[in-house]
């Protein structure tokens, strides 16, 4: 059984501790994303668990066993980089079989697994080109089939698809998601696009400044994100923060009023409103600020109010009318409020 187990993973660099305390289990079959900002730690931890970078402290078990001190060729891992790392001068067919070779692995053996996995990734036909006479998708399902090859235990993938264009992506996430649940191999994918993590991820480590901010599914971690930054780095377009007071169960700021019926002490609020938590009314609603930006996205227009000091984005239908500097009425459901501690960040769990 192919789990992974992080227990007080730390890893220092000198002076700088750049990952702390990091506390995590993905079970077999699973599919874990690494999301957060560049310089969190993502990839760092990604390569410790494929033994490219040491473990200053805690321990590191792979099906159980403890594999701190363990060759990467020992953890039964294989790795999918960002840079794809093919060799210029082999074909395809050379590039996906040479760790193999290496390993003494049977001629036969290794066309008994050649076979499955070209015709998985749709590789038949470029088997004997080189990787310069590829597209960039193409060599990054190269890439992708020399991992295959291995049948490994576990499969890490390091931001595979940041270096194409935004097409590609699409249609490779596709080909990754219906790979895993072909192959049911336990994988840990890094990512800072957050579209990649919600599409596929059975659950997401959000993480920040070496650490676990938060970890959920997709749904969890959109629904009910755990901090002001987890709140801000999911969802597109981003969440409203509105700084606000709690005063006899209404929430308010300059001209906004919300009668939220709250069990919270007075005091100051940060709200977060998701953009297409919005309904355009014509009373004045509990905003009413004027339109300073409308832009059309196709199915939807995002739309910027500007109400007192506070600059509102809300998604809307494209097929509402509305023009740059009309003003208009909002209005939020309490249960689409989002609100947390001003000063920690954390969420608040209120009564509606």
């Amino acid at each position: 059984m192919a789990t992974v187990e992080c227990r007080d993973i730390r890893k220092v660099y000198g002076a700088l501790e750049v990952m702390r305390d990091f506390n995590l289990k993905v079970d077999d079959h699973e599919f874990v994303v690494f999301l957060g900002p560049s310089g969190c730690g993502k990839s760092t931890m990604l390569r410790m668990i494929a033994g490219l970078e040491e473990i200053t402290g805690g321990d590191l078990l792979i099906g159980g066993q403890r594999m701190n001190d363990r060759d990467p060729g020992d953890r039964g891992i294989a790795m999918v980089f960002q840079n794809y790392a093919l060799y210029p001068h082999m074909s395809v067919r050379e590039n996906i079989t040479f760790g193999l070779e290496r390993s003494g692995v049977p001629k036969a053996e290794i066309e008994s697994r050649l076979a499955p996995v070209v015709e998985s990734l749709g590789l038949g036909v470029y088997l004997s080109r080189k990787p310069t006479e590829l597209s960039g998708g193409q060599q990054q399902r190269v890439a992708i089939a020399r991992a295959m090859i291995k049948t490994p235990e576990v499969f890490l993938f390091d931001e595979p698809l940041s270096n194409l264009d935004a097409k590609l992506r699409g249609s490779l996430r596709v080909e990754i998601a219906r790979l895993h649940r072909s192959l049911k191999t336990t994988s840990i994918y890094v990512t800072h696009d957050q579209l990649e993590a919600m599409t596929l991820a059975d659950r997401i480590v959000l993480m920040k400044d070496g650490r676990i901010e938060q970890m959920g599914t997709p749904e969890e971690i959109y629904q009910t994100p755990a901090t002001l930054f987890a709140a801000g780095f999911i969802g597109t377009p981003n969440m409203n923060f509105i700084p606000m007071e709690v005063s006899d169960g209404v929430l308010g700021a300059d001209e906004i009023r919300i009668p939220a019926r709250l069990a919270l002490d007075t005091g100051p609020v940060t709200v977060g409103i998701r953009p297409g938590a919005f309904r355009v009314t014509g009373e004045p609603g509990a905003f009413r600020g004027r339109v300073e930006r409308n832009e059309f996205h196709g199915e939807t227009r995002l739309v910027t109010v500007r109400n007192g000091s506070h600059e509102i984005n809300v998604a809307m239908p494209a097929s509402t009318v509305v023009r740059e500097g009309e003003v208009i009425g909002l209005d939020v459901a309490v249960e689409d409020l989002h609100l947390f501690e001003p000063q920690s960040g954390k969420r608040i769990q209120h009564v509606q």
